[in-house]
């Protein structure tokens, strides 16, 4: 196929689409497919969600049927492409991170939990995930994070990286994306140079990681260079400044060609294709007056892929005039062999796909079984029954759904739980993110703390591990499970332990 200048330099765009929107902004999309000739479109719930993960939100929106919307759409728009669409998506935990009713896996951290068989468990994760969305007509999971969580309140990793321990982040990131790429999908290791041990959250401003070329090595740097000793073949990166590495300046790395063609590329030895995080991101979004300007610095940078550009028209326009025919050549060529790699140009009408939620739910039975624990004091099931059988035994949940069936569920008598000598206390977390003590109200905090110290009290904890540290000392309780998730197949094994 003969392309002109133009239509190579578009096929580096991969701007957003949201699946919730209005029919205006679905025929903007269609124009930049028919004018502009994009290569790709990344996939997000909704407007309102788009710079986070999906979760339950404020904001009134229609979101009825988003997975058979998301289908219409992906068929819609290959249908007028000239050339098929490379299909992106952002689902870190499966498709549910973007669509409801769509089957969910655990978070990286409840993944870097598991004790035994977690490569092999993690790349059966990965496999799984990686089928479901090939049958929805996606490509590329932008998946996994190789970000070492080494800063306990990180705004923006926290859950979604394997840990703090460097090896183990390096073997499960990689082994997520050995199941991805086993499934015939595109996936990629992210956020480079690594996102791990940051303050700020690159939606919303620029992080800076203030550590020497030294302690990068050391740490931030080795997940990715394990991967790329292995053969990964596309790396994203992230909107985070290392001033040591572009001589004391604070250049996002996304647009910094010392981060992207000298170190990456240079010293690391990685020639895979190379793409952004969302260039709509307040760490650079705001950087440049002139549309278009981030585009080009991005690309000249040394990025393949330009994901979530807010100036498709102007950025194809610039780079098109100013990036040099090497560079585009370059570029060009790679993200045209991961489309035919990817099976891209094979296309064809998407159906909705009909789940396998039995196989589901038995597979996180498995996974369950391998990372919820006791992580905290001892558990003597045997007392617990005296405690039961002898009227000494309550029952308090915080934050739990109302009618919550899980105290049903619990095969124990309980009496009131201001008469009762020991107490079993569940909490369903209410946030993955640290935001406002994980969406912990105050007030209630106060009064598990107090109930610890008062009485014997086992804690039942239903969500991120990071958010123990606000329930007091630990040794106050009896002993403390962590669930990890919320998830149905969590709360029988919690019983299971229990009794």
């Amino acid at each position: 196929m003969n392309l002109n200048k133009k239509q190579i330099v578009a096929q580096c765009f991969s701007p957003a689409a949201f699946i919730h929107d209005t029919e205006e902004n679905y025929q903007e999309i269609e124009r930049l497919i028919t004018e502009e000739e994009i290569g790709g479109l990344t996939f997000f719930h909704s407007r309102h969600s788009a710079a986070a993960n999906f979760e339950k939100r404020a904001e009134s929106l229609e979101t009825s049927g988003t997975l058979e919307k998301l289908i219409e759409l992906i068929n819609r728009y290959q249908s007028i492409s000239k050339i098929p669409l490379l299909i992106s998506i952002d689902g870190e935990y499966g498709l549910a991170m973007r669509v409801e009713s769509t089957p969910q896996y655990p978070f990286a951290i409840t993944l870097g939990a598991l004790k035994e068989n977690e490569e092999e468990l993690v790349e059966e994760v990965g496999y799984r995930m990686g089928m479901e969305m090939e049958e929805c007509g996606i490509h590329l999971n932008l998946a996994p994070c190789a970000d070492v969580n080494t800063n306990p309140n990180n705004p923006v990793i926290g859950y979604r990286s394997f840990g703090d321990d460097v090896k183990r982040v390096s073997k499960l990131s990689f082994a997520m994306y050995t199941g991805l790429t086993k499934a015939g999908i595109g996936a990629c290791l992210k956020h480079f140079p690594g996102h791990g041990d940051t303050a700020t959250d690159s939606h919303l401003g620029l992080p800076i990681l203030d550590k020497s070329m030294e302690e990068l090595e050391a740490e931030e740097l080795v997940p990715f260079q394990y991967g790329i000793d292995r053969g990964v073949e596309m790396i994203m990166v992230g909107h985070l400044a290392v001033p040591a590495l572009t001589n004391g300046k604070n250049i996002p790395a996304s647009i910094s060609h010392e981060i992207i063609t000298g170190l990456l590329k240079g010293k690391m030895g990685f020639d895979g294709i190379v793409i952004s995080d969302a260039l709509n991101m307040k760490a650079v979004a705001n950087m440049f007056d002139v549309p278009g300007e981030l585009e080009l610095k991005a690309f000249q940078a040394g990025n393949d892929i330009l994901c979530f550009s807010d100036h498709v028209r102007e950025g194809i326009e610039m780079i098109e005039g100013k990036a040099s025919d090497e560079e585009i050549e370059n570029a060009f060529v790679k993200v045209w062999e991961l489309k035919e790699k990817l099976g891209v140009m094979n296309e064809r009408t998407v159906l909705v796909p009909e789940f396998d939620w039995k196989s589901h739910s038995e597979f996180q039975k498995e996974l369950a079984k391998d990372y919820v624990s006791v992580i905290s004091g001892k558990l003597d099931k045997s007392n617990l029954k005296k405690l039961s059988d002898s009227d000494k035994l309550g029952y308090k949940e915080f934050f739990g759904t109302e009618n919550s069936n899980f105290k049903k569920s619990l095969d124990f008598k309980f009496v009131d739980s201001d008469q009762a000598e020991a107490l079993l206390i569940s909490v369903f977390v209410p946030s993955h993110k640290p935001l406002n003590q994980f969406g912990i109200d105050a007030e209630k905090l106060k009064e598990i703390k107090a109930l610890a110290k008062e009485r014997r009290c086992y804690l039942l904890h239903f969500g991120n591990p990071l958010a123990l540290k606000y329930f007091g000392t630990l040794e106050d309780y009896e002993a403390v499970i962590c669930g990890y998730q919320n998830f149905e197949e969590v709360k029988q094994r919690v019983i299971q332990i229990l009794t």
